[in-house]
């Protein structure tokens, strides 16, 4: 009876985050009220209270619930680079999958609003950059480091050296859409092309086979 009530709890937890999401997505932090969540999602205010004490603890579960994804972003690098025998292949295919994540517009959306509210919450805001990017970061720094031992690349500093790869990658399109706003600006080429450029520079500056063009 215990395990089906907590199943029960979760189920309605779960319910209530769904419903608050999109609201915070539209109204922001100030705009959002606690009796549009609790009609969204189909439950009494009391109930949302008896889940979240206040809006400040169901906005903070709905932001650090998606640093789950990440997990997502950490396997796709850990399988396209681990082991690796064609690294421009491999590595154009982690690009198009990391433009593809990290440009979907239900993460865009949540990105600007954890930026809005990054002054009212700057402890939230750093521990959703450190749990998301920097993790990914970190797992990218992992195999590049890897790769190197394995003389695919000649790195004097890993961790740059993944900066420079989401760098070349992200900086242009992510930046053009969480100003403009949507994410229908890119097409599927655009981001091929994008993908192809990103992968063909940094191996320019990295790949083992320029070492003697240094």
């Amino acid at each position: 009876m215990a395990a089906e009530e907590d199943t029960r709890t979760a189920r309605k937890r779960r319910q209530i985050l769904e419903a608050a999401r999109p609201v915070f997505l539209r109204n922001g932090y100030v705009g959002t009220s606690m009796d549009e969540v609790a009609a969204l999602a189909a439950v009494s205010k009391q109930t949302v209270y008896k889940h979240f004490t206040d809006k400040e603890q169901l906005f903070t579960s709905i932001i650090l619930d998606t640093t789950g994804q990440v997990d997502g972003l950490a396997k796709m690098i850990t399988v396209a680079l681990d082991d690796s025998d064609d690294l421009e292949r491999d590595l154009g295919e982690l690009a198009r999958q990391f433009l593809d994540a990290l440009m979907r517009p239900d993460l865009l959306r949540l990105r600007r609003l954890v930026i809005a509210e990054a002054d009212r919450f700057p402890d939230l805001g750093r521990t959703w950059y450190e749990q998301g990017f920097e993790r990914s970061l970190t797992t990218l720094t992992t195999a590049f480091e890897r790769l190197a031992d394995r003389g695919l690349l000649r790195l004097d500093d890993p961790r740059l050296a993944a900066e420079h790869f989401v760098g070349l990658l992200l900086w242009v399109p992510v930046n053009k859409v969480m100003f403009w706003g949507g994410g229908d600006h890119y097409t599927q080429a655009d981001l091929e092309r994008l993908s192809e450029a990103a992968v063909a520079a940094f191996l320019r500056a990295y790949g083992a086979s320029n070492s003697g063009n240094a």
